[in-house]
């Protein structure tokens, strides 16, 4: 019931297949690019290879189908990944195709630079306008919640809600996070549709602010009416970095910023949740 919309008319699809691809595309206005394979820290330390192939291949399909059907406007949901270690928030040009990638994100953040420049060149050659919105942490309903292949929220708030004493934090939990919630990146990709005015762009759209791990899990608790003692396992796969993002650019060109905090984020994910049982 969850997912019924009588606006939707859902199309099963194989986006690895030019077929299949077209089939999709043809007809449309505009593509809002959100396939991917995805999953969290543990793949990306084991089997770092499953972000590559399929993604790359995709969106490469989906960019060239784009291109040849004369869609108006693309919009192509990237991360933070290619994005080095600094203190302080990250605008889009801190990374400019020289700085150090983190060696776990190596194959993943290439392919997403990748996807980014594909954008870029079918906009200089096609009527096609592309945006690219390296988002933050996205969390809220409809996330994934399952321990294998979640990513931090949706893991924490599992792990949460299953815990009766005690629960298990991967690495030392001081890691922030850019928490951002599903609404607001929907409405960053609205007003991009809306305001873009140039033939392509990319956009960091994030909170703006980073909340450690073990904070996180404070507030979720506090949220969900437990009381946990955190244990943290040390040795269990964890990246240790902050990315925390400026979104000016966003503000400025789009008129765009978030709405709703963390803790209003949390309380609608978990009634969500609820009512999911």
């Amino acid at each position: 019931a969850n997912w019924q919309c009588d606006e939707i008319t859902w199309i099963s699809a194989d986006l690895r297949t030019t077929t299949d691809v077209d089939q999709a595309i043809a007809g449309k206005d505009i593509v809002i690019q959100c396939a991917a394979t995805t999953s969290g820290a543990k793949d990306i330390n084991a089997k770092p290879y499953l972000h590559v192939t399929d993604n790359a291949i995709m969106n490469s399909l989906i960019l060239r189908s784009a291109y040849e059907h004369n869609i108006k406007h693309l919009i192509n949901l990237s991360c933070t990944v290619m994005y080095p270690p600094k203190a302080e928030p990250l605008i889009e040009s801190d990374f400019n195709g020289a700085n150090t990638i983190h060696e776990k994100y190596f194959g993943v953040a290439w392919t997403k630079v990748y996807m980014e420049k594909m954008c870029e060149f079918y906009s200089r050659i096609g009527s096609t306008k592309t945006t690219v919105l390296r988002h933050s942490n996205i969390y809220g309903p409809h996330d994934k919640f399952d321990l294998e292949k979640s990513h931090v929220f949706g893991a924490t708030v599992t792990k949460v809600l299953n815990a009766s004493k005690r629960i298990n934090v991967w690495g030392d939990g001081t890691e922030q996070r850019d928490l951002l919630y599903i609404s607001d990146l929907a409405r960053a990709t609205e007003l991009a549709i809306e305001n873009q005015a140039n033939p392509f762009e990319i956009y960091n759209i994030g909170s703006g602010a980073g909340i450690s791990i073990n904070k996180l899990v404070e507030r979720i608790c506090a949220h969900a009416g437990k009381q946990l003692t955190i244990e943290h396992q040390l040795d269990a796969p964890t990246i240790k970095i902050s990315p925390i993002l400026d979104c000016s650019k966003a503000h400025s060109h789009l008129d765009w910023k978030p709405e709703i905090d963390l803790d209003e984020g949390i309380v609608k994910t978990l009634k969500w949740l609820e009512q999911c049982a």
